[in-house]
């Protein structure tokens, strides 16, 4: 791809090297593609070379985008030339990735405290399935055991039935690489300001949970008022959440949440006497009844999906149809964005990779973007946040303010995590159009307190002159706005950066949107599961050999990661403000960041395609999947990724024989003989509790997990040692809620701050005073014209 001569890459300057092995490449990827130069290195004694692919495999396709155009030292420490090269590669460093195995001689030979006391400003990042500082650090993970483990099982699937594991095989190590890259940067801006490095303790099963799915994290509107830590597998509900309707050539998704998208869809059908009861206004009336659901599949059953997309955009009914993934990557949208370009894996072999997952600047942030001539000199310090007066709460971004424009789920999110980890955090709402996560304005619901602590609330009406100007002045004295409206509301409201720039050149400014701001989708309707529709993403979760089965309406993927990837953008033009002065604008596609958890499929599927070989192995070695224990709707991931974890199985299980059996001595054999296998495991598993049978397991090397339900996983005595979670009495609620507390496991970073989510307008006359230097007087006549806005008095009685 060409590369612009105009784009300066936000992390060009910082060196990172990279000992990690396996999915969690990832986290260098996205720092390389954000220009860092990423080294990955090859210690003996500590890592190994991998091994020469033998065939197509969409875990190794991973590896190898991964690892594009990254380069390559291979060292071994007990030769005295090579021990010196690896002491100055440290010395040269500024960011160490690491993911020896807890306990291993891996571990004991990289021995990263002793290079955190010979190089004192290097931050490392110390990657392991379950962390190091918990009785738990041996146990081991894989794709089914973290979605397990973070309750994502519990909402997905059919209920009576197994769980349902979504699409894409390294789904949770995509969603705890967003988690620990954001973390990493957070960390080494810290760095920057005070010249101490740090030890960052992170746990794959931690960051998946908090990134894909979280139990007791913002839930979205399609929860109907029920937290997601009470929601279970429900199939009748999942359906009514956001439709899927079957039509004439296929099926399309639609949103009937809010009241002004029931009236457009009243109004589409014609009338019809049968549903204009007013009573219809209500959600838990349209969710109750069949017979309505039943009326718009015959409404629709005779159209096509392009019909109906068209018609309900046009009568403000969010519709997008359910594609495949060969349907999505043909679409205008996706081949007007360019979001593939044709790389080589290896010599030879070559496939369609996405273009980087973010946009800055309005260039796509890629490797391949990094011009060859451009040079960026080592950033020592942090001039301009040095100098920030701090709160000395042991935060990484204190000092750091930032404005919150940001909506529903990802917009929550977004500020939420600049918040925990110690910025200023300015909520800019109107009771006009309030937050759709808010519900009641005088009370606060679990979801929105989830999202919304650790930030302060102004009630500004952006729509006046006045209201804009005040805004503007908060911009000259903030470093970042935070937006994800639909593409041309910003800009309406005098938010977008083009603007901003112009009231503050160092201003960076994050949108975010269902489809990224150009091509023929832009200005669509887009909610999470309409873009999974959009996105091939909804016709991938399905059971096997039931294209109908769809079973991803409960989750809010991928609005949690998709807040990671803005954060992560953000935090990056932060760092390349330090050396150039200049802000910058940050854009993700929500529909592009799930097509990139898909990338290794997509690429492996083309190159077989093309005429390469397929690995010869199973896909997955046997057994692997869920199983049922003891109890109702109990279930066990049980996994076997080789011939150790085949015998150790069997010990556990008491079968001897089959630990003999020379059919199944070997992977192939295994899988040919996968129900054999699978009935053992299940006649094992079914006779014990879930989380017993995990533990036995788990002692043995085999990895397990426990199919967790929501509301189990804060007590569940893992997340319990890792301070995960918290319980906050809100004086705006009726109960105690269960909310997320750690962020970053290290030396010097601390526990997130308290600060409990604001009512709308909460902290009005304290900003516009302490910021904007409005006197009483001056505060009155603003909230009298409407400009400004507070809650009222007996609102805040006893606060």
């Amino acid at each position: 791809m060409d590369k612009p001569h105009d784009y300066d890459p936000p992390l060009a300057g910082v060196r990172i090297l990279d000992l990690s092995r396996g999915p969690m490449t990832a986290v260098g990827r996205l720092l390389a593609d954000l220009g860092a130069a990423v080294t990955q290195v090859h210690l003996r004694g500590v890592t190994e070379q991998p091994a020469e692919s033998v065939g197509v495999d969409a875990d190794s396709v991973a590896i190898a985008i991964n690892r594009h155009g990254v380069g390559t030292d291979v060292l071994d420490p007990s030769l005295p030339a090579d021990r010196r090269r690896w002491v100055q590669l440290l010395a040269g460093t500024d960011i160490l990735i690491e993911d020896t195995r807890p306990g291993s001689d891996a571990e004991k030979a990289l021995s990263v405290r002793e290079i955190r006391v010979e190089h004192p400003g290097l931050v490392v990042l110390s990657i392991s399935d379950f962390g190091r500082d918990t009785s738990y650090r041996g146990w081991q993970a894989t794709t089914p055991v973290l979605h397990a483990l973070t309750s994502e099982l519990s909402r997905s699937g059919i209920p009576g039935r197994e769980p349902l594991v979504p699409p894409a095989a390294q789904l949770p190590y995509h969603m705890a690489a967003a988690q620990a890259a954001v973390m990493t940067v957070s960390v080494y801006l810290d760095r920057l300001r005070t010249g101490d490095g740090d030890l960052i303790d992170f746990s794959i099963l931690e960051g998946a949970m908090q990134t894909l799915d979280p139990p007791y994290g913002t839930a979205g509107t399609a929860s109907a008022g029920v937290a997601l830590s009470a929601q279970r597998r429900d199939w009748n509900a999942e359906r009514l959440r956001y439709p899927i309707i079957a039509c004439k050539d296929g099926h399309v998704r639609i949103c009937l949440l809010a009241k002004r998208q029931w009236h457009g869809m009243f109004e589409w059908m014609g009338q019809p006497e049968q549903f204009a009861d007013p009573s219809f206004d209500r959600l838990r009336v349209r969710f109750s009844s069949p017979e309505l659901m039943a009326a718009i599949g015959r409404f629709c059953a005779g159209q096509t999906r392009a019909e109906l997309e068209i018609a309900g955009q046009r009568h403000g009914v969010p519709t997008a149809a359910v594609l495949t993934l060969a349907e999505t990557l043909g679409t205008a949208q996706v081949e007007d964005r360019g979001y593939f370009h044709e790389i080589d894996l290896a010599p030879g072999i070559s496939a369609p990779v996405p273009a980087g997952v973010v946009e800055i600047d309005g260039h796509r942030a890629n490797a391949l973007n990094v011009s060859e001539t451009a040079t960026a000199a080592r950033i020592e310090v942090a001039p301009r946040l040095a100098d920030r007066p701090r709160r000395d709460e042991g935060l990484p971004l204190e000092g750091v303010r930032v404005l919150d424009l940001g909506v529903i789920v990802v917009g929550s999110d977004t500020g939420r995590l600049f918040g925990d980890l110690g910025a200023d955090v300015i909520k800019i709402e109107n009771s006009a159009f309030p937050d759709g996560l808010r519900g009641n304005l005088t009370s606060m619901s679990q979801t929105y307190a989830a999202g919304h602590r650790n930030k302060r609330s102004i009630g500004i009406d952006l729509r006046t002159p006045d209201g804009r100007a005040l805004a503007h002045r908060l911009v000259t004295m903030s470093d970042v706005v935070l937006t994800n409206f639909k593409p041309g509301v910003a800009e309406t409201l005098g938010m977008d950066h083009r603007t901003l720039r112009k009231v503050n050149p160092g201003i960076v400014v994050v949108d975010s949107s269902a489809f990224g701001p150009t091509g023929p989708w832009a200005k669509r309707m887009g909610y999470g599961p309409l873009v999974r529709a959009a996105a091939g993403f909804t016709d991938l979760w399905v059971y096997p050999d039931e294209p109908e089965s769809f079973c991803d309406t409960v989750t809010v993927y991928p609005d949690h990661v998709a807040a990671r990837i803005g954060a992560l953008g953000a935090l990056a033009l932060l760092l390349r403000r330090e050396r150039s002065g200049a802000g910058g604008a940050v854009s993700v596609a929500q529909s592009e960041v799930m097509l990139s958890h898909l990338a290794a499929e997509i690429a492996a599927d083309v190159l077989v395609r093309r005429g390469h070989q397929p690995s010869p192995h199973p896909i997955h070695d046997a057994p692997w999947g869920l199983f049922p224990a003891a109890g109702e709707d109990r279930w066990l991931a049980v996994t076997v990724r080789d011939d150790a974890d085949w015998r150790a199985l069997c010990e556990v299980i008491e079968r001897p024989d089959l630990s003999a059996d020379e059919q199944l001595a070997t992977r192939a054999g295994r899988d040919a003989h996968r129900d054999q296998v699978d009935e053992a495991v299940r006649a094992w598993t079914s006779q014990r509790p879930a989380t017993e049978a995990m533990g036995l397991l788990q002692a043995a090397g085999v990895p397990a997990g426990a199919a967790l339900h929501a509301a189990e996983v804060a007590e569940w005595d893992y997340y319990v040692q890792r301070r995960a979670f918290r319980e906050e009495l809100h004086p705006h609620a009726d109960e105690p809620f269960t909310m997320e507390n750690v962020q970053i496991h290290s030396d010097r970073i601390a526990d997130p701050p308290l600060r409990q989510a604001p009512l709308l307008g909460e902290q009005t006359r304290e900003i516009a005073a302490e910021l904007l230097g409005l006197d009483d007087s001056e505060i009155d006549e603003l909230i009298a014209a409407g400009v400004l806005e507070v809650p009222q008095s007996s609102q805040l009685a006893g606060r």
